[in-house]
C-alpha cells in the first residue's frame, strides 16, 4: 500500500511538472486544436524502473503515463494517443501473460491506434493475435502483406479519425522482420517497401480519403549510419503528404521533432521518444478556418 500512494504522489507531481509549460497553447481559441500523444518500444515496462536502477532509477511506469494523458485529454479533447510499436518483451510480464497485461492497460488509457514492431511477433504471428480481444483499439500496418496469416484483413493499413471537423489519417510501417525475428514466428508475413507503399498510401490519404492531417506510425528506425536501410529520415525525404511520422525501433531519445523538408520542400516532423515508456510524445497542430494547418512550434517531449 505503501508503494502505491508513492507511485501516485510521484506520477501526479511528473504530470504538474511536466505540463506545467503548456497551459498557454490552449489560448488560441480562434483555431482547431489538435494533439497527438504518442508513444513507442514500451517493451512491456508496466512498473516504474526500481529505484536502484544504474540509469533510470524510479523513472517510467503506466501509471504516470496514465496521469498525464488524462490532464491533457481534460486541457484538449481533440486528443489522439498513438504508439509505434514493440510493446511486447522485456519484462516478466511479458514473459508470463504473453501481451495480455500490455493490450488491457492500454485500452483503459485509450490508445486509438499503434503498429506492429519487430519484437510483437516474439510470441509468434499466433500468439499476437491471440491477445488481439483485450485491445480496445485497432493496429495498423501498410507494408506487411499478411495474406494467408491469421491477421489477414485484421491489420489494417490505415485508420481515419474525425476530432472537431478535422480528418486525420494514420498508417502504419513495418521493418524487415527477416534476419531480424525468426521466420517460424511470422510465417508468411510479407515486407514491401515502405517508400513505395507510403507513396500510395499517403496519396489515397490525402485525395480520396481528404484527409487534413496524415500521420505515419513508423517502426522503421530514426536513422543508419552508412546503411541503405529505410529509416524515417530517408522516409520522410523521399516521400510527401505526410505531416509528421511517429518512430520507434531504434530507442532515440530526441528532445525535440526532427524538421525535414519533403521531395516537395514541405515541412515533416519526425519524432521518437526513446524507450520503456519514460517519454511521452506530444505534437500540436491547429488549423484555421479553411482548415489550414499549422504545428505549434513548442512540441516537447514529456
Amino acid at each position: 500500500m505503501k508503494r502505491r500512494k508513492f507511485i501516485k504522489k510521484t506520477s501526479a507531481g511528473l504530470a504538474y511538472v511536466g505540463l506545467s509549460g503548456l497551459a498557454f497553447q490552449s489560448c488560441e481559441t480562434n483555431k482547431k486544436h489538435i494533439t497527438i500523444l504518442h508513444t513507442n518500444d514500451t517493451h512491456s515496462q508496466i512498473e516504474p524502473f526500481d529505484i536502484n536502477h544504474h540509469k533510470y532509477a524510479g523513472k517510467g511506469g503506466v501509471a504516470r503515463r496514465a496521469v498525464i494523458i488524462e490532464k491533457i485529454r481534460q486541457e484538449n479533447p481533440n486528443t489522439l494517443l498513438l504508439d509505434a510499436g514493440d510493446i511486447f518483451q522485456g519484462t516478466p510480464y511479458f514473459n508470463y501473460f504473453g501481451g495480455e497485461v500490455e493490450f488491457k492497460l492500454m485500452s483503459l488509457l485509450k490508445y486509438d491506434t499503434a503498429t506492429l514492431g519487430n519484437h510483437d511477433f516474439d510470441n509468434s504471428i499466433e500468439g499476437f493475435h491471440k491477445q488481439l480481444p483485450n485491445a480496445n483499439f485497432d493496429f495498423v500496418c501498410a507494408n506487411y502483406d499478411f495474406k494467408n496469416t491469421v491477421l489477414d484483413t485484421i491489420v489494417k493499413p490505415y485508420k481515419i479519425f474525425v476530432k472537431d471537423g478535422i480528418k486525420i489519417g494514420v498508417f502504419g510501417l513495418g521493418i524487415e522482420l527477416l534476419n531480424l525475428v525468426n521466420p517460424n514466428l511470422y510465417k508468411e508475413t510479407k515486407y514491401l517497401d515502405p517508400i513505395e507503399i507510403t507513396k500510395d498510401i499517403s496519396r489515397d490519404l490525402k485525395e480520396k480519403e481528404a484527409c487534413d492531417l496524415i500521420i505515419c506510425l513508423s517502426h522503421l528506425g530514426y536513422h543508419y549510419e552508412n546503411s541503405n536501410k529505410v529509416s524515417d529520415l530517408k522516409l520522410a525525404a523521399a516521400t510527401k503528404n505526410i505531416d509528421l511520422i511517429i518512430g520507434g525501433h531504434t530507442h532515440t531519445f530526441l528532445t525535440k521533432p526532427t524538421l525535414i523538408k519533403n521531395i516537395n520542400n514541405e515541412n515533416v516532423l519526425v519524432n521518437q521518444v526513446g524507450a520503456y515508456g519514460l517519454n511521452l510524445g506530444r505534437v500540436d497542430f491547429y488549423f484555421n478556418e479553411n482548415n489550414e494547418k499549422q504545428a505549434s512550434d513548442k512540441n516537447i517531449i514529456l
